[in-house]
């Protein structure tokens, strides 16, 4: 095989959500890297809460964020140059090229300015066509990630990112269906015999994702969905269990664990109505000396060594929610009984004495007593900050290696009163940040400071004595590269690579 050869694009289609593409790109991406390509990822248009920033500060989706790390890139914005940050049912964040431009409501958005737009909007198809075109004079193949259903036909006049943007790319389409949910025969072909003919000739294979059982049992199957979809099925994947990967959004905390255990270090991550960001405790789920689960139940927060409040896309919302269900007082309850409690970006900002919204940028409520468990006060701004960044723990010296995290809030943090706190950190070019009002009690705006052993170290001293003893630190780094390697020989044990190589290369 000549590796040096110019592939297709390739677009991983779906017969519904969470049917596995993201997971599926991110393999791909991995395989390309491998076999000596330069891949790189790219989403037109996502819609999640759980967002990245990219070295040069600007916002994308976490889930083209793992994509660029099993790719061994950096992320960058014209690898999702749209996101879409739920605020309500109706109301969205658009995120564009990495930067907020406002709120939108979801009709306006659909009919109005995702066709092509008006005078008075922004042209979002032009937008997201001439990032994949950066990206693509850049990278080869690129890995294109499509949204949702690619059958949703009421929308096919204002989609962005399925077939209308493989058409842009001239890419190949490769439609992945769910078997796991059932009706996978009906979703599929439904899903081709629903486009137009030009869009159907898009469509170069089918992968079948989420299999259990005896993969001999579907031979009959796939001989079957061949001849009646006239493309042939490039593999059959199997269920796994075995392979970490990072979830795209918070679909399946609920199949995390929700009760404390004996025997470690309990640590409860308040459930939150909009919780975000909830990459942040993947390493602390896997620390051998910690149980971490998610909960609002006020008893399970009293038998809680370690109490963190998380991001929050909607802090005020939530911090009247907490109040009105007796969470927040359970949190202070809890700490004044020996938790320590940490609060992460909006959880940061609940902590504090109180938080404004003179501008109503969150809603008709102007201000909000805080836990007032840290002595700051937190006024909401129409400027977001967004930025990577490298500091160490304040106070611990010039010898401590620059640890690492990243900046994704709205709102300006500072003192309440004549208060004076303790940062909880200091950045490389000497900017402080967060606050630490003891062992017990802290607050930062760092996403991605869980990631390092040494503030998890720091977080934990206080119940050493509740720590079995545990060898070698977890390298989480490392532990997700190693993943990426497991799931990329996994795809390729189970896709006609070779058959794939042969579509990408193909000239019709």
């Amino acid at each position: 095989m000549n590796n040096h050869r110019p592939l297709h694009p390739m677009m991983l289609a779906g017969t519904g959500s969470d049917v596995g593409k993201s997971v599926l790109a991110a393999a791909f991406c991995r395989i390309f890297l491998q076999d000596g390509y330069r891949p790189a990822p790219f989403k037109a248009q996502n819609m999640a809460l759980n967002s990245f920033a990219t070295p040069d500060g600007l916002e994308i989706g976490r889930a083209q964020a793992v994509q660029a790390e099993a790719a061994g890139l950096p992320p960058e914005s014209d690898m999702n140059p749209l996101l879409l940050k739920p605020q309500s049912d109706h109301t969205s964040q658009v995120v564009l090229n990495g930067r907020p431009i406002g709120n939108r409501d979801a009709y306006d958005f659909w009919r109005r300015h995702a066709r092509g737009g008006t005078q008075q909007s922004v042209d979002f198809r032009a937008e997201v066509c001439a990032a994949y075109d950066r990206l693509a004079s850049r990278h080869n193949p690129i890995v294109m990630e499509g949204a949702g259903s690619i059958a949703e036909i009421n929308l096919r006049d204002t989609d962005l990112v399925n077939l209308p943007m493989a058409r842009h790319a001239g890419a190949d389409v490769i439609l992945v269906g769910d078997i796991d949910r059932g009706g996978v025969f009906a979703s599929v072909y439904g899903s081709m015999a629903l486009q137009t003919p030009a869009d159907r000739q898009l469509i170069k294979g089918i992968i079948i994702n989420k299999f259990r059982g005896d993969l001999r049992l579907f031979d009959e199957g796939r001989r079957m969905m061949e001849s009646i979809c006239g493309v042939p099925v490039l593999g059959v994947v199997p269920y796994f269990k075995h392979i970490y990967v990072e979830e795209e959004d918070s679909v399946d905390l609920a199949a995390k664990s929700m009760q404390a255990r004996q025997g470690r270090v309990n640590v409860a991550v308040v459930l939150l109505r909009h919780l975000s960001n909830f990459t942040d405790f993947n390493v602390l789920e896997r620390d051998p000396r910690v149980h971490l689960f998610y909960t609002n139940n006020t008893d399970d927060l009293k038998k809680s060594d370690i109490i963190i409040l998380p991001g929050s896309k909607s802090t005020i919302s939530d911090l009247y929610e907490l109040r009105r269900n007796g969470v927040a007082q359970a949190i202070v309850r809890a700490h004044r009984d020996g938790a320590a409690v940490l609060g992460i970006c909006g959880g940061y900002q609940m902590m504090g004495i109180e938080v404004t919204d003179p501008l109503h940028l969150e809603g008709d409520i102007e201000r909000l007593p805080g836990l007032a468990l840290l002595p700051i006060t937190t006024t909401m701004t129409a400027t977001k900050t967004t930025r990577q960044t490298r500091f160490r723990l304040f106070g611990q010296g010039s010898g401590q290696r620059l640890l690492e995290g990243y900046e994704i809030h709205m709102g300006e943090t500072r003192p309440f009163a004549q208060d004076i706190p303790q940062p909880l950190t200091m950045t490389d070019d000497g900017q402080t940040g967060g606050c630490r009002v003891s062992p017990k009690c802290m607050g930062t705006y760092i996403h991605g400071i869980l990631d390092n052993p040494e503030f998890i170290d720091m977080l934990l001293s206080p119940f050493a004595d509740k720590m079995d003893a545990v060898g070698k630190d977890f390298d989480y780094r490392e532990f997700k590269n190693q993943q990426y390697n497991l799931l990329a020989d996994h795809v390729r044990r189970h896709v006609d690579m070779d058959r794939l190589y042969q579509i990408l290369t193909d000239h019709d």
